[in-house]
């Protein structure tokens, strides 16, 4: 059986990460605003829960995210946990702002009185990293990741890719990476760049293993670590059974989606196990995976992400899910 709780390398530079991290983006108001009782709960129960690894990012909540993130953080030793956000969007002042707007067009409930701007230069990293640290009011970030370059491949390989490479070589952080939710153009990246972290976003899980295909090996080959987010495909897998409005990618899932969905329940009932469980194993069993990333906007959501660690499930599990034909997964590579 799999040990899922033993710390794993995470880069090259001697950080290491548990299996479950914790993504604060619902800390900038990700679809809804947070009450202050609520958001400033969070990080005290991820930390009670073990979790030592938080990524946060200007793009949530305009900034918002960062602050609170920084202030959940500021009584705990600096280094007892890794800290990672991203570059690529700049925050600025926005001239169109009028009282009572909102960024929720974004999905983000909070005012629109900053907006983004894409920015993979050079400069432009160099601001990021010192607006960030100012919003994050922490001494040092561990890992930037350039965030979701989707449009932006060769700025991203000219400009931000070096700056990181600076940045690295002169200690101001430790690691860098990329960020995004498809695998092709993370694939180049671990090929043309020193980067030696990347996380992907949905294209590792129980229902898409597009990234098995070529990040995967890639990573594994350049001694590149991976971080998964968004294992539960943005609900389907995030509930013991799938209920009739699951979303799978955003958008309304299918009856084949919730028919294999309820398969694979079906036998992970027979080992006393839980599709959430499974979501959140499943991709830490490949060997360049370190850590999963998933979010959540409460005190008891953060105990409940962290317990699906906790105990490894049978690998005769796995077995029948491979035998019945429940692992194999559409791509989701291409871009």
């Amino acid at each position: 059986m799999t040990t899922l709780n033993e710390p794993r390398p995470y880069g090259r530079a001697g950080l290491t990460v548990g299996p479950v991290g914790y993504g604060v983006a619902a800390l900038g108001n990700l679809y809804r605003a947070l009450p202050d009782d609520t958001w400033r709960e969070c990080i005290p129960a991820a930390w009670a829960a073990g979790i030592r690894s938080f990524d946060t990012a200007p793009h949530y909540g305009l900034g918002l995210s960062e602050e609170r993130l920084g202030v959940g953080l500021r009584e705990y030793p600096r280094d007892a946990f890794v800290l990672s956000t991203k570059v690529g969007r700049l925050l600025e002042p926005n001239p169109d702002y009028r009282p009572g707007q909102s960024d929720i067009e974004n999905l983000f409930d909070v005012p629109s009185s900053r907006r983004r701007r894409f920015d993979f230069s050079r400069d432009g990293v160099l601001r990021s990293v010192e607006d960030s640290l100012i919003r994050l009011g922490l001494d040092r970030i561990d890992v930037l990741f350039v965030h979701d370059p989707d449009e932006h491949e060769q700025d991203a390989l000219d400009g931000a890719f070096p700056a990181l490479e600076e940045l690295r070589s002169q200690g101001v952080i430790r690691s860098y990476g990329a960020g995004m939710n498809q695998s092709a153009m993370l694939t180049r990246f671990v090929e043309r760049t020193d980067l030696d972290i990347v996380m992907c976003a949905g294209r590792y899980t129980l229902l898409d293993q597009g990234a098995e295909g070529d990040l995967l090996p890639a990573a594994e080959a350049r001694g590149v670590s991976v971080a998964v987010a968004a294992v539960f495909n943005s609900g389907i897998l995030a509930t013991e059974r799938p209920r009739m409005e699951a979303t799978f990618e955003y958008g309304e899932a299918s009856a084949a989606l919730r028919e294999r969905v309820e398969r694979i329940a079906d036998i992970a009932d027979g080992y006393g196990a839980t599709v959430p469980q499974l979501a959140v194993q499943f991709p830490l069993r490949h060997p360049a995976v370190a850590t999963i990333v998933l979010g959540a906007d409460s005190a008891a959501q953060i105990r409940r992400n962290a317990s699906l660690a906790d105990e490894a499930v049978p690998d005769e599990l796995w077995d029948e899910l491979g035998e019945a034909g429940l692992l194999g997964g559409a791509g989701g590579g291409e871009s």
